[in-house]
């Protein structure tokens, strides 16, 4: 998710954004991926999960290397791999209990691929373990069950545009707007003018969403897009948080101009859970 800007700065690059990207080749770059989502949406949507799966897989990759090149933590990479693997895939045929199942095996397969090291910093690897596995595959097992129903496409597509206008009109925002840090502890470039305008893009986005791609009573869209907003920025704050804490730039350099792939995965991320829950609530799959 781009940085809000409390303050505008002076002076800087013309190519480079106030969050210190490549600005057109973040766009260039957003835009292929874009690409590639909405022809698989269009063609077999099912093929969405499978770009969940390899996002996923590399996201916990990036944390991974993260979390033991900045702290020295001794992640339970290979069963928080398998495992992430094996929640976004059964979700498909078995829902949450599909998700729940195999996050239960993967818990109890890092407590006994942690025991081989001994019990030195045992409760930290572990809980970095338990810390990513919750985060990246397990919320985005939710998300891959969004595309499962026969209006999938559509729940995915409101699912993303809805992050995208938050994502937008709080840059936009924060641009011309901000000057009233929201979090300067955390983010000092986000503003309460940004989060603002995440708001306003996000419920219309959603309104405008709910109406025209899943045919239904368009104000669902005021209650759906503001928590979408809110989860989008929370998860926006929680990578920057740990990014802080380790004292790094990136998680990853795995995409030009955009540094990891978690830094575009964060919001969407958290969103997840959230979007297929509101929209299963609103849109009940047929019996």
């Amino acid at each position: 998710m781009a940085e809000d800007v409390a303050v505008p700065a002076s002076g800087a690059p013309g190519p480079t954004s106030r969050a210190g990207r490549n600005l057109p080749l973040a766009i260039g770059v957003g835009l292929a991926m874009g690409a590639v989502i909405l022809l698989s949406l269009l063609t077999v949507r099912q093929t969405w999960i499978a770009i969940v799966a390899v996002c996923a897989a590399i996201g916990i990759w990036e944390v991974f290397g993260a979390l033991n090149r900045a702290a020295g933590i001794r992640f339970s990479r290979v069963p928080v791999l398998i495992g992430g693997q094996a929640m976004i895939w059964l979700s498909w045929p078995f829902g949450t209990e599909g998700i729940l199942g195999a996050l239960v095996v993967t818990v109890l397969g890092c407590f006994v691929w942690r025991m081989r090291l001994g019990a030195g910093g045992f409760v930290r690897d572990v809980g970095a373990s338990m810390l990513v596995l919750v985060w990246i595959p397990m919320c985005m097992a939710f998300g891959a069950m969004l595309v499962v129903p026969e209006d999938g496409t559509a729940r995915v597509l409101t699912f993303l545009i809805i992050v995208i206008c938050s994502d937008t009109g709080g840059y936009a925002a924060g641009v011309l707007f901000g000057k009233h840090p929201m979090a300067p502890k955390v983010s000092p470039k986000k503003s309460w003018e940004g989060l603002a305008g995440s708001m306003v893009a996000g419920a219309a986005g959603a309104s405008l969403c709910v109406a025209f791609l899943l045919d239904s009573t368009w104000w669902y869209g005021l209650v759906l897009g503001p928590l979408l907003v809110c989860t989008a920025v929370i998860g926006d704050l929680v990578e920057s948080l740990v990014k802080r804490d380790l004292g790094i730039k990136d998680m990853g350099q795995t995409i030009p101009g955009h540094g990891g792939l978690m830094e575009r995965l964060d919001s969407l991320v958290t969103s997840a859970p959230v979007a297929w829950l509101l929209l299963f609530v609103f849109l009940p799959y047929p019996t």
